[in-house]
């Protein structure tokens, strides 16, 4: 793990334990920005999971419909398919 992640992440819960209960829980998604904003550092790492979470950010505004909306899952391109796997 880079050691930026777990400043990202401590950076999010210090937003969710301070600013959020200031501002509400407006999210029009589920998991709530902040929370898809730990599960994408967590899956991806900083560099990917901070573009997901500033893309998630984004996307989150009134013409927007919202829903449910799951951290994409880590892709391993590099793994060998074994003979007869299909290509995924």
């Amino acid at each position: 793990m880079n050691p930026v992640t777990p400043l990202l992440k401590g950076a999010v819960i210090a937003y969710q334990w301070t600013l959020r209960p200031i501002l509400g829980c407006n999210c029009r998604f589920h998991p709530s920005c902040s929370d898809y904003a730990l599960g994408a550092l967590s899956e991806h790492g900083a560099l990917r999971g901070t573009g997901l979470a500033a893309w998630r950010i984004l996307r989150c505004n009134p013409w927007n419909p919202g829903g449910y909306d799951p951290v994409p899952p880590r892709l391993n391109r590099l793994a060998p398919r074994a003979p007869g796997q299909p290509e995924t």
